[in-house]
């Protein structure tokens, strides 16, 4: 067996490298001769802004992490999180093989680019489903039952009792409850709304009809979704042809006593068509953790709002999806080193590339 001659791994202030390392120690090390271990960007604040810019215009706005080097070009396999794969960083690694993001997204990825220099890229579905389908339930009671307003308004030596829902303040049991996308999260967030007897509606174009049937779901239109569901919440993948999936039309169909709730992506939503509903009372709240500009302007009319609970983007981050995924990589490169049936590749046409074809078998013999 020949070995992988260097790996790189460029962590942030989300999972910092030192946090891959465990599971390279496990899985990797005895295919790879030499790490190299950094961080693209250490700065948690700092962090968040580049990598929202990244999936908005792609990673090619992003230069060459300043930790890759002349020494790196050896380098054949590369992996991180939110790290920018862009085609200027193939270039400065013209040996990679393989590339691995700890995260089912893959804004950071030149994904065209990788596939024609023959590269083979890996992300991790569902490393935090359990995360955002716990967190989207949450947001479900918290904005419902005005949880977060209750708890503010003692915070302010005030013992609030009146709400702009305290007409149809709902509980769960038996409600219908509307998910726009039916992957890994959505059907966690199904199955664990079943302790709640509810009726779960789903609007996905792409749901597998055999998982449907199974998770004791409805596969509606999006009309229906919206006209009939007491809570609508959101995840789908954004993709360039659902942007703004849901605007003025689908918030005219929710009911007045209807929620909104996003854990997905900020960019599925028309926020303004959101807001004006949410003004002029026209559904009973929503509950936001994702905005088109975070942190959310100190001036964005939003916050004055007093039927929307919002949070900070944090439906994803628990201890054990965060220290998790960097494992779940590199066991399924792994896997795909060993030949045995790797789970999360994307672009599996590169392992039909004859130059990559070479370059697997000598590392298998």
């Amino acid at each position: 067996m020949k070995r992988i001659k260097k790996a790189c791994i460029l962590g942030d202030a989300m999972i910092p490298g030192e946090l891959f390392k465990p599971g390279f120690d496990k899985y990797l090390s005895p295919y790879v001769e030499e790490v190299k271990v950094g961080d693209w960007e250490t700065n948690a604040q700092t962090l968040q802004f580049r990598r929202l810019e990244v999936e908005k215009k792609g990673p090619e706005i992003e230069i060459v992490p300043e930790m890759i080097t002349e020494k790196d070009r050896d380098t054949e396999i590369a992996m991180g999180l939110f790290v920018p794969i862009s085609s200027k960083m193939m270039e400065a690694l013209p040996n990679l093989r393989i590339v691995g993001v700890c995260r089912a997204g893959l804004e950071n990825v030149n994904l065209e680019e990788a596939t024609r220099r023959g590269i083979l890229v890996f992300n991790v579905m569902g490393r935090n489903a359990e995360a955002v389908s716990d967190f989207a339930v949450g947001l479900m009671l918290a904005e419902g039952r005005n949880i977060a307003r209750a708890h503010f308004a003692i915070k302010q030596g005030e013992w609030r009792k009146a709400f702009s829902n305290s007409d149809s303040v709902p509980q769960l049991k038996e409600k219908t409850i509307g998910l726009v996308g039916f992957g890994f999260i959505g059907q966690l967030v199904a199955q664990k709304l079943s302790g709640f007897k509810t009726q779960v509606l789903v609007y996905d174009p792409y749901a597998n009809k055999e998982i449907v049937m199974k998770a004791g779901v409805k596969l509606v239109s999006k009309e229906e979704l919206f006209s009939q569901s007491d809570f609508v919440s959101i995840h789908a993948r954004l993709t360039d042809d659902n942007k703004g999936m849901v605007g003025k039309e689908e918030f005219a169909l929710m009911k007045p006593t209807s929620y909104f709730i996003n854990t997905g992506r900020a960019g599925l939503v028309d926020y303004k068509a959101l807001f004006d509903v949410l003004k002029e009372n026209r559904i009973a709240g929503a509950a936001l953790d994702v905005f088109p500009i975070e942190p959310i302007p100190a001036l964005d009319a939003i916050v004055s709002l007093d039927n929307v609970t919002l949070t900070t983007h944090i439906a994803g981050t628990t201890t054990e999806a965060l220290t998790s995924s960097p494992g779940l990589l590199m066991e399924d490169i792994t896997k795909f080193l060993e030949d045995k049936n790797p789970l999360f590749i994307i672009n599996p046409e590169v392992m039909e590339q004859e130059g990559f074809k070479k370059w697997i078998t000598t590392i298998r013999k």
